[in-house]
């Protein structure tokens, strides 16, 4: 008998083969916020009937949530129609076959951290990772925090510049950190600091600042004067 929640996670992986569905979603996820079915199509460089069309097929796979407001400010008779804004699923999607549960693995390994008091081991070993990913990045020559902030892209954290200091729009560890918040950010920031400091950035410091949406690290240059 087949799963239908796996069935549904395959059909949400497959509807982003499309190269032009897989374009509007990216550029959805990365715009931090809610995006109208114009932006959306004019980012992408098709007709707008083609994005929504395609914005739609995702919102019905999950992929994206939908909103329905007027953006005019206006209301009442000539305000116009109401328009349609996506912004990324809050969703977790991952596809594994045969079906591997490393979410659950990872539970259990975390509750044991916090009931051994080994929280100082997770993030020595998370610092020494990190140094060891930003250092095999140095060898590019990028500068300031270019290099930590293509480690942390191709880890899923999804770097964005915001005054000066590198922000963070995705937490790959979301449902951890639901369960395990203090570890899970903890551990991040280590992670994240250790990056920079292999990547050659030195005086970068991690900390903590939440905002919604966005992982709760911030990486910034120190400022000695």
């Amino acid at each position: 008998m087949s799963d239908p929640g796996v069935e549904a996670r395959i059909g949400a992986v497959s509807a982003l083969a499309d190269p032009v569905r897989r374009a509007l979603y990216l550029h959805v996820a990365g715009a931090g916020g809610e995006v109208s079915r114009a932006d959306a199509a004019a980012a992408v460089g098709v007709p707008r009937t083609v994005a929504a069309f395609h914005l739609d097929r995702l919102a019905a796979e999950g992929l994206l949530d939908v909103a329905t407001r007027r953006t005019t400010g206006r209301s009442g008779p000539g305000a116009g129609r109401p328009a349609r804004l996506y912004r990324r699923s809050a969703r977790d999607l991952a596809v594994s076959l045969p079906p591997r549960d490393y979410e659950l693995a990872a539970h259990l390994l975390a509750g044991a951290v916090e009931q051994a008091g080994a929280e100082e081991g997770l993030e020595a070993s998370a610092r020494a990772l990190g140094e060891r990913l930003g250092a095999e990045r140095r060898a590019t020559g990028d500068e300031g925090l270019d290099a930590p902030a293509a480690v942390l892209r191709a880890r899923g954290f999804e770097p964005y510049e915001d005054e000066g200091a590198l922000r963070l729009r995705n937490c790959p560890f979301h449902s951890l950190a639901a369960t395990f918040p203090v570890l899970v950010c903890a551990m991040n920031r280590t992670f994240v600091e250790g990056i920079a400091h292999g990547a050659g950035v030195p005086a970068a410091r991690a900390h903590l600042d939440p905002r919604p949406g966005d992982c709760c690290v911030v990486l910034s240059i120190a400022n000695n004067s």
